[in-house]
């Protein structure tokens, strides 16, 4: 079992940053592939960014695209997500999660395994 934890969410105004992590415990998650997803209140949960087990992979949705960046450090069994020109469209719970079979990066949730529990990003405008 794998369990994800996030934390670094918070209150910030539009045009700031944050930074999330998403520290995992339970097993080494080096060679598997990780993603941020997003749900805002009374919107489906989505896809934001997702890195393959090396970093060689990256992928992003449009509306995060040359604002936030995803990274790893498998030393440390860890991912962030780095999120600079917040908008008020970002407010949203973010999570984290794992993926342990299939293609090594993926866009769409059913295909991860492990969830965290979310952290709260709110924006004001």
């Amino acid at each position: 079992q794998v369990q994800l934890v996030e934390s670094g969410g918070g209150l910030v105004q539009a045009g700031g940053s944050l930074r999330l992590s998403c520290a995992a415990s339970g097993r080494t998650v080096s060679n598997y592939g990780m993603g941020w997803f997003r749900q805002a209140p009374g919107k489906e949960r989505e896809f934001v960014a997702t890195i393959n087990w090396d970093s060689s992979i990256t992928f992003y949705a449009d509306s995060v695209k040359g604002r936030f960046t995803i990274s790893r450090d498998n030393a440390k069994n860890t991912l962030y997500l780095q999120m600079n020109s917040l908008k008020p469209s970002d407010t949203a719970v973010y999570y984290c999660a794992a993926k342990t079979s299939g293609l090594n990066w993926g866009t769409v949730g059913s295909g991860y395994d492990y969830w965290g529990q979310g952290t709260q990003v709110s924006v004001s405008s």
